[in-house]
């Protein structure tokens, strides 16, 4: 009898690599880099809702304290005090923004899923002259869209404003939108044409469903451009009742009396930051996939 034994390989977790100290050193510069970028970037913010939440005189007081001697909520409350209040405000930039989004997502998919799969003249032209745009500064275009929107009667209208954001946002949501279009397998488009699905099922039933995160980046570009603008929303706005947040924090920085209120501005900024900050949270992992489809496939 053979006395030989098969020696079989033992199952479990692989043994770890010992890490030398280059590696070690590289993990700890890593993070301390990431640690003074986040610091960075998020000590306006902490800031800003520091003093916030300073007594009136305590947030304008020079030299600045770090911390408040005891939290106060006045700053948030006198944000009513400046216009029609902070309400209105709201309310109006939600109208812009949601108005701005829809109007930039259909037509964005529209326009995009026309450049990447129909066939037609001037397609290639069409795109050159929409990436064109891209290049225009807004400031350049704010003469053209004063004359426009007093032409189709839209002047001092949050209608008008909304058009305003959904035309400058246009040519970079096309951009997205084309390329999503074209990462999609042209097989799942025309096996959906042979079970005989016209153009308009195959987008809406084949195509919306794939590009789901480019159409969700393209919505929150939108939104956050829509949120943040102040230029073109000082030009076309007239009415105190149709101001946007943004206007609305200019007359908390300047104040009743011409002295800049910086505990109520500082409360602004606050109160206009969480929407994105909850939108953007809610919707990150969409946003880097849409980012991906639409730029590095392209």
């Amino acid at each position: 009898m053979s006395d030989h034994v098969m020696t079989l390989p033992r199952s479990g977790p692989a043994p770890r690599r010992r890490r030398g100290p280059r590696a070690a050193t590289a993990t700890v510069l890593y993070w301390v880099t990431g640690i003074v970028v986040a610091a960075a970037f998020a000590f306006p913010l902490v800031w800003a809702l520091l003093t916030a939440l300073k007594p009136r005189g305590e947030a304008a007081a020079a030299p600045p304290t770090a911390l408040p001697s005891r939290l106060s909520m006045t700053n948030f409350s006198r944000l009513w005090e400046y216009g029609v209040g902070l309400d209105v405000y709201l309310a109006n930039s939600l109208v812009v923004a949601a108005v701005s989004v829809v109007a930039t997502v259909i037509a964005a998919v529209l326009l995009g899923y026309a450049l990447a799969h129909v066939r037609f003249r001037g397609a290639g032209l069409l795109f050159a002259l929409v990436i064109a745009v891209m290049m225009v500064p807004f400031p350049a275009m704010i003469i053209a869209v004063f004359q426009v929107l007093q032409v189709i009667g839209l002047y001092n209208s949050l209608i008008g404003l909304a058009l305003v954001y959904a035309t400058y946002q246009l040519p970079f949501a096309v951009f997205l939108m084309r390329n999503a279009f074209r990462a999609v397998p042209t097989a799942m488009r025309e096996a959906a044409v042979l079970d005989g699905a016209g153009t308009v099922r195959t987008l809406w039933s084949v195509m919306l469903p794939i590009v789901r995160p480019a159409i969700i980046t393209v919505g929150l570009f939108a939104f956050i451009a829509a949120w943040n603008e102040f230029f073109a929303a000082l030009i076309v706005l007239t009415d105190a009742g149709k101001f946007t947040l943004p206007l609305a924090l200019m007359n908390a920085q300047t104040g009743n009396l011409g002295t800049v209120d910086w505990g109520a501005q500082q409360a602004g900024v606050i109160v206009a930051s969480v929407p994105v900050m909850v939108l953007f949270l809610f919707l990150q992992r969409y946003y880097v996939r849409g980012i991906a489809e639409g730029a590095v496939k392209s």
